[in-house]
């Protein structure tokens, strides 16, 4: 690029951007450290290694913490604020140190205080592991809208699982992933509190007795044949500035005798420990395998474990402060965060009716009033069944329980629609036509008040498709909240550099309120401005740069484009149409070597599921197309693929500051929202995408001139589907560029040591392409080159780089719980700041 980067000037505003440490404050952290060191780590300063000084550095800024946590729990009690529980399988929390640093205001403080004490602050940093209780997007906006509700001053717990091993560490094995448990637990963590007091049982199994309570009424009597106990850990949550500290709790599996001492006395050592080994079991992994039914079972036991424990401590806490379980509606809101913890609502109706003896509509009515649900995925396989053997099995009350919310529903259903058998099959929550199987994404439904999407495009398809039916019935329940993002972690945290620029530019302000972003819109055109602004993108590519030189001894050119796709792999999230657009450029380059090739680096980042062959086959083929584009002398370094190993919270603050460009090129209905659209966008990278999820709402802020839309609609998707079917040979034979790109796959010229490889990659694109690969291939190629010749000419690209930074603070997720809290919780919100 003709465009000289003013570099040194970059440098120079980081250094003015740092605030200096108040000495009397830097010198009471200081203090506070050392003792912590000496009477919570138990070591001297002389002997203390980085861990050490880790551990004492985040239990003294945890002491801070603590004193606005408790302040904010008292304040809570004595006003008897409503509170708002979100319920949810992930928390994708990251690193919390310089998260927590942030927003106490406590960064250059505690940098200050560690450098008088001959400690480097970024070294703990990269001490710390990332926490592993989450995957990928639902865990992440999960730990955004903590952060927000806290921000907002919102009373609020999140509830989950303490997995002791979270989904898995990717390990690389020529180019294969492998799969190893993650450790975040082994050296300790910092930040939890264990609450060993705070236990409830939680049953599974046995049998139901009917007790007569009356000549008209009788009481249901659980008497579970298994027992495990759920142990709560407590996690603050940090709102911005501090303002107010939240509890994110998080369930231990155990059980109830951990060892059978009978047993072990008789040398059964092994079996001794049969209970707690089963119990463990349920906390040990997130997603374990549901390929076969002790799989399905063990899913089916984590969902309902957390979702028992939490429904037990919040409404033990409501009778605490409110004295009867009567006011649950007017004083709790229950978020659903997706599926997995739809069985609450049938977990609340066993509690209300069996545990507090509350009449049936009572109880329902209550139900409802509390519960909201929030779905996330039009894919059928991520809206839950459950086989109802194993329901009954496993949890027989709550079976029953099902049975006759079903049976009302769906009298009431046939009252309003008489003679539609269709309509009741279809919103009826068991469904009859593949064995029986029970609903959950019905039960979440039918047991709310709201049900929402996360952006205007999932909503209306939700309407559409897969809650069209329900919809009809119930034709007020299903609102839209779009998602959003912590700009607190994925701007002023991750990207420093442009946080500091963008204050130098517009003020304070836009750090309290995303708001203020706008104002950069006037400064979209001004070349200096421009130059800073690239200046500050070059200094976090050579920081990415590092990164990959680091963990693939690959060396990348800061200075070519950076093209960046960093998610969960799956087909429809379309990592596949991506390198082959990379094997078409290759083809381009090989065969005219002499042009003015736009140069350009590829990376990828993200896991597939342990069983998910198809998309850990596209992992492999990425290595085999970088290990030979990488190596060819005649690309000259025009082109580099990169694929960054054990894609995390941590990895993805490092890549996204760094991104020039974002793919977001899902099939066009498929992705309900995606956040690292907006996260990318707040950067100052240009989008690459499908007229998908929260894409189409970027493009409305950013405007048309400022991204890159291609392919087809989600109503051409299913308009191709429906006439045309899946099959791509019309496409094929009309583009000789995509015909020799499946040639070169299939024929093994990127897997020379198994030629066959891809041959059932290449003819499930052939025949059964339902994510669009092929018919979005050539248009893609397209775009791509019209983005190449954009990034010739720099003070145009800059200019749309700077107006998606200054377009997008609508996609905060102050905004998203603000929303939520008006619309669907009835909860007040305050402004942070």
């Amino acid at each position: 690029m003709a465009f000289e980067l003013d570099v040194s000037a970059a440098a120079a505003e980081e250094d003015l951007g740092d605030v200096s440490a108040n000495e009397e404050a830097v010198a009471e952290l200081q203090a506070a450290i050392l003792e912590k060191l000496r009477y919570n780590v138990g070591k001297r300063r002389a002997i203390a290694t980085d861990r050490d000084w880790l551990m004492a550095t985040a239990i003294a800024l945890r002491d801070k913490i603590v004193e606005r946590w408790q302040a904010g729990n008292e304040i809570t009690y004595q006003k008897g604020q409503k509170r708002v529980y979100y319920l949810s399988l992930e928390f994708l929390i990251g690193r919390l140190l310089f998260d927590n640093l942030n927003n106490m205001q406590k960064l250059e403080t505690m940098r200050g205080a560690l450098a008088g004490l001959n400690v480097d602050l970024d070294k703990l940093r990269a001490l710390e592991p990332d926490a592993a209780l989450g995957n990928g997007g639902l865990g992440r906006l999960a730990a955004c809208f903590m952060e927000s509700m806290a921000t907002l001053d919102i009373p609020a717990y999140g509830y989950g699982i303490r997995y002791d091993h979270g989904l898995f560490r990717q390990v690389m094995k020529n180019g294969w992933q492998q799969e190893y448990p993650e450790d975040w637990l082994s050296l300790g963590n910092p930040w939890e509190f264990h609450r060993p007091e705070v236990v409830y049982d939680i049953g599974f199994g046995g049998s139901i007795e009917v007790v007569p309570i009356s000549e008209a009424a009788v009481r249901h009597v659980w008497h579970p044949a298994e027992t495990i106990e759920a142990v709560a850990y407590d996690t603050p949550s940090v709102g911005w500035k501090g303002r107010r500290v939240n509890t994110l709790r998080l369930w231990s599996a155990h059980a109830a005798d951990p060892l059978r001492l009978d047993a072990f006395n008789r040398g059964d050592h092994v079996d001794a420990l049969a209970d707690q080994v089963r119990a463990a079991s349920i906390s040990k992994v997130l997603y374990p395998s549901d390929a076969t039914p002790a799989g399905q079972e063990l899913r089916l036991r984590q969902e309902y474990f957390f979702v028992s424990a939490s429904l037990q401590d919040l409404v033990r806490r409501h009778i605490r402060t409110f004295g009867h379980v009567a006011t649950l509606a007017d004083k709790t809101a229950i978020q659903l965060n997706d599926t997995h913890p739809a069985i609450a609502v049938a977990e609340l109706m066993r509690i209300l009716l069996d545990v507090h003896q509350m009449p049936w509509d009572d109880a329902w009515r209550i139900t409802q009033g509390t519960f909201s649900y929030t779905n996330h995925t039009l894919l059928p396989e991520a809206l839950e069944v459950w086989p109802v053997p194993l329901m009954e099995r496993l949890l027989p009350r709550h079976m029953q329980i099902i049975y006759l919310i079903n049976a009302l529903h769906l009298g009431a259903v046939r009252r309003t629609f008489p003679n539609d058998e269709r309509l009741l099959s279809a919103v009826s929550m068991i469904d009859e036509s593949q064995g029986r199987r029970v609903r959950m994404s019905h039960l979440a439904f039918l047991g709310s008040h709201r049900v929402n999407g996360v952006s205007a495009l999932h909503t209306d398809l939700m309407r559409q498709t897969v809650f069209h039916d329900l919809h009809t019935v119930f034709p007020d329940r299903i609102v839209n909240v779009t998602n959003g993002i912590a700009f607190r972690r994925w701007l002023h945290e991750a990207n420093p550099r442009l946080t500091r620029l963008l204050v130098s530019a517009i003020g304070p302000n836009v750090l309290d309120n995303e708001e203020h972003l706008t104002e950069l819109r006037g400064l979209a055109t001004d070349v200096g401005f421009q130059k800073r602004f690239a200046a500050s993108r070059y200094m976090n590519k050579l920081a990415l740069a590092e990164v990959v030189r680091r963990e693939l001894e690959i060396r990348v050119d800061p200075s070519a484009l950076f093209d960046v796709q960093i998610k969960r792999m799956h087909e429809y999230k379309r990592q596949l149409l991506n390198i082959l657009e990379a094997i078409a450029l290759y083809n381009a380059i090989r065969a005219r070597p002499m042009d003015d090739w736009v140069p350009r680096v590829k990376v990828f980042a993200g896991k597939a599921a342990a069983s998910y062959h198809q998309a850990k086959l596209i992992i492999k083929l990425i290595h085999d197309v970088a290990r030979v584009i990488n190596s060819d002398p005649t690309v000259r370094d025009v082109l580099k693929i990169v694929f960054l190993p054990n894609y995390s919270v941590s990895l993805a603050e490092v890549i996204i500051p760094a991104a020039d460009l974002s793919e977001q090129i899902s099939t066009a209905g498929m992705e309900a929202s995606g956040t690292g659209n907006m996260k990318f966008a707040l950067n100052g990278a240009l989008t690459i995408g499908t007229l998908d999820g929260a894409n189409v709402e970027i493009k409305e802020r950013v405007g048309d001139d400022n991204i890159f839309i291609f392919g087809l609609t989600a109503d051409q998707v299913a308009d191709r589907r429906h006439h045309h079917g899946v099959d791509s040979g019309d496409i094929i034979a009309g583009s000789p560029m995509l015909a020799e790109v499946l040639s070169s796959v299939e024929s093994g010229v990127f897997s020379p040591d198994q030629p066959d490889r891809y041959q059932g990659l290449v003819n499930a694109l052939r025949y059964h392409d339902y994510f669009m690969v092929c018919a979005d291939f050539d248009d893609y190629f397209a775009t791509q080159r019209r983005i190449a010749e954009l990034w010739r000419r720099p003070e145009h690209w800059w200019k749309c780089a700077i107006l998606n930074t200054a377009n997008v603070g609508w996609f905060s997720s102050d905004r998203s719980i603000r929303e939520y809290a008006s619309e669907i919780w009835n909860v007040p919100v305050h402004a942070p700041g």
